[in-house]
């Protein structure tokens, strides 16, 4: 196999100085040495463990420890650092305590995410270290949220993100990029470009050479930097964050070195010409550093510091495969899903006025906004324009643009970024344009915002708002009904609400919760439905399902706009001599078991009502529990009635007559009375 033109070792960079600086003491270098050999001797460490058959699995970093350590050397401790695989030397660095550190890489008791996650898929805020999730270049955005935390908070503090060369053709690195440019956020994006994705060369990927030159696209400044040398990273990492801190923007790095060892060591490296291995081998970054050591503090020096660590290593690690293996309990292990909720005491209900739903939802924005400054809403054309339904109107001109802020159409990006303000100690609404718009920032809803507090308990505060449903001819793309989507994921909480008075109080609720929140308010009802709603900030409690209309005969469970469709068919009901009762669901997760339970045990029939399609719709859920739990108290069989299985057709009469579940529900419900 031919070399990879694109990694001819670099022996140059765009930043300078390239040599140690003169003016560090012997203490200084001492300290970089130590700092630079301990990934090493950690390294050689878990590479005799794999051969021994005693640890299964090592990404190696061997040969690249002078990224992670001379980023990590030439930020202040509280600059972020989001690492991926192979920067060990980073959390070292950072003085991350060893033992713990070696029980989480082991899978043994005493790690930080107690056996939830692996290796560096952790956070350490204490060390203002938020660790990686596997897919490439999904924390690039957080980092930008960090940054913006920090500069809405008036720090000077920079995020330091980085990421291997392959991921920087991803969508997440673009937004990234486009992002901290467009709001000049002090943000330091590196790339790791070690030659190779998994196996298939830079060059088979990409037909750039240096990826440094994306920068240009995005106006920010782009630096080749030589990877492997300790100094040439400290001096390229401290100019990019003299700029962040300045107020100059974002700055992109691109570290050449290489990737000497397999993707993971399970993986080989029979796909590399051995020639290229042997002539980056000999460029080794601790070596080289140490040969300019020994010279400033004597012969042997370095070796001396090696031995010392190496024992330290061998004991620490020795340690750690003694501990025992992690264990659990069930209920500890749901507890940590969600972060606990602290309920605010209740507030004074005041003078009820009518409202229509839009704006029962824009009082709640306002009311959270006025009384929480770390309330920031974040979306497309929110700001001057209002969003596209208006629902944030007038919020720019109340409280200004640094809290209320557009955001380019970046889904995936800003999902990331209300991740990273949320770290920082804010409370980021995000508003999706279209809740069909969604599934472009999939990923990093359902892999990253869900997951965090249960993989190593962090809370992340974010609210996500959807505009979501049909009935109005909108078309397949701007009508589904998604909710159940995400009710299969744990660490999301899904709020629905049908009146204007439960817009206002599960908003207000979901601000406050200290957990990821979809809150989808439906377009139909905007403007649609009116009602009583408190001028005082009360709060609906998430997870509590309303009885909004008493009977004894049979019981409809729904939400959304579903609520309305029960409900008629009810009153059509009670014309017949037949008493309905209507549950409303407004929480999907959690959802009110006890509520719909009572419900059912009372009038011995169930009815579960959703504007979305039926096959995977969360009321087979309900369906499906009350049978479980209350079988004995029915009279009939649980059913169901939804959309079609199809997509949402444009022509009014196709949605309303064929697609949509509104014109079937009264002859369902009258099927389920008589049975």
């Amino acid at each position: 196999m031919a070399a990879n033109p694109a990694m001819t070792p670099a022996s140059t960079s765009d930043l300078e100085p390239s040599r140690v600086d003169p003016t560090l003491s012997p203490d200084d270098l001492e300290s970089l040495y130590r700092a630079l050999a301990l990934p090493r001797a950690v390294e050689n460490k878990m590479l005799l463990l794999i051969r021994q058959g005693r640890l299964a699995k090592w990404f190696s970093g061997y040969g690249q420890e002078a990224i992670a350590v001379g980023c990590a050397a030439a930020l202040r401790k509280d600059d972020w650092l989001l690492p991926m695989h192979r920067n060990l030397g980073l959390w070292t660095t950072r003085g991350v305590p060893l033992k713990p550190l070696f029980c989480q890489l082991m899978g043994r008791e005493g790690g930080y995410t107690s056996g939830r996650d692996r290796t560096f898929h952790f956070g350490l805020p204490e060390h203002h270290i938020v660790g990686m999730i596997s897919h490439l270049a999904a924390m690039l955005p957080v980092a930008c949220g960090l940054g913006l935390g920090t500069t809405l908070s008036g720090e000077s503090s920079v995020a330091l993100a980085l990421v291997g060369e392959g991921a920087t053709r991803e969508g997440d690195f673009h937004e990234a990029l486009n992002l901290a440019a467009a709001w000049s956020l002090p943000v330091i994006f590196v790339v790791e470009n070690n030659g190779y994705g998994l196996s298939t060369p830079t060059t088979v990927a990409m037909k750039v050479e240096d990826i440094a030159d994306a920068a240009a696209g995005y106006g920010m400044p782009g630096f080749k930097v030589n990877g492997n040398s300790l100094p040439e990273v400290m001096a390229a990492v401290s100019q990019a964050a003299e700029r962040g801190r300045a107020g100059e923007g974002p700055t992109l790095l691109e570290m050449k070195t290489f990737r000497v060892r397999g993707h993971e060591e399970a993986s080989g490296v029979k796909y590399v010409p051995p020639e290229l291995i042997a002539e980056w081998e000999s460029r080794d970054p601790v070596a080289a550093f140490a040969r300019t050591v020994d010279e400033s503090l004597g012969d042997g020096f370095c070796a001396s510091i090696d031995a010392q660590l190496k024992e330290e290593i061998d004991g620490i690690a020795e340690w750690a495969l003694t501990q025992p293996e992690v264990s659990g309990e069930r209920d500890s292990e749901r507890s940590a899903l969600f972060a606990p909720s602290t309920p605010r005491a209740a507030a004074d209900a005041g003078e009820a006025t009518e409202l229509r739903f839009i704006d029962a939802v824009s009082a709640a924005l306002d009311s959270a906004m006025a009384d929480d400054e770390s309330v920031v809403l974040l979306g497309q054309d929110i700001a001057e324009y209002g969003g596209v339904f208006k629902v944030t109107a007038g919020m720019l001109e109340r409280y200004g643009a640094d809290r209320v802020r557009n955001t380019p159409i970046i889904e995936s990006g800003a999902v990331g970024a209300a991740i990273g303000l949320a770290l920082t100690g804010f409370r980021p609404v995000l508003e999706i344009q279209y809740a069909d718009f969604i599934t472009c920032g999939f990923n990093q809803i359902v892999n990253n915002l869900a997951t965090t507090h249960y993989r190593w308990g962090a809370p992340l505060p974010v609210t996500i708002r959807a505009p979501y449903g049909g009935q109005i001819g909108a078309g397949p793309f701007h009508s589904q009904s998604i909710e159940a989507w995400f009710c299969h994921v744990p660490g999301l909480k899904v709020v629905i609400p049908s009146t204007p008075a439960d817009a206002k109080g599960l908003l207000l609720s979901a601000i406050d919760d200290p957990n990821p929140v979809l809150f989808f308010e439906h377009k139909l009802l905007y403007r649609q439905k009116r009602g009583d709603v408190p001028t005082g900030a009360v709060r609906v409690p998430l997870g509590k399902a309303a009885v909004v209309r008493e009977g004894s005969d049979a019981t409809i469970v729904s939400w959304g706009l579903g609520v309305d469709w029960a409900l008629e068919a009810a009153r059509e009901q009670e014309a017949e001599g037949r008493s309905v009762e209507v549950v409303d669901l407004r929480t999907l997760v959690p959802w009110d078991r006890e509520t719909v339970l009572a419900s059912v045990r009372k009038t011995g029939r169930l009815l579960v009502v959703h504007e979305a399609v039926r096959t995977g719709g969360f009321g087979g859920e309900i369906a499906a529990e009350i049978t479980e739990l209350a079988f004995r108290y029915l009279d009939a069989p649980p059913m169901r009635e939804a959309a079609e299985d199809l997509p949402v057709p444009f022509a009014r009469g196709l949605e309303r007559d064929i697609h949509s579940a509104a014109s079937r529900v009264p002859d369902t419900l009258r099927k389920l009375l008589n049975f």
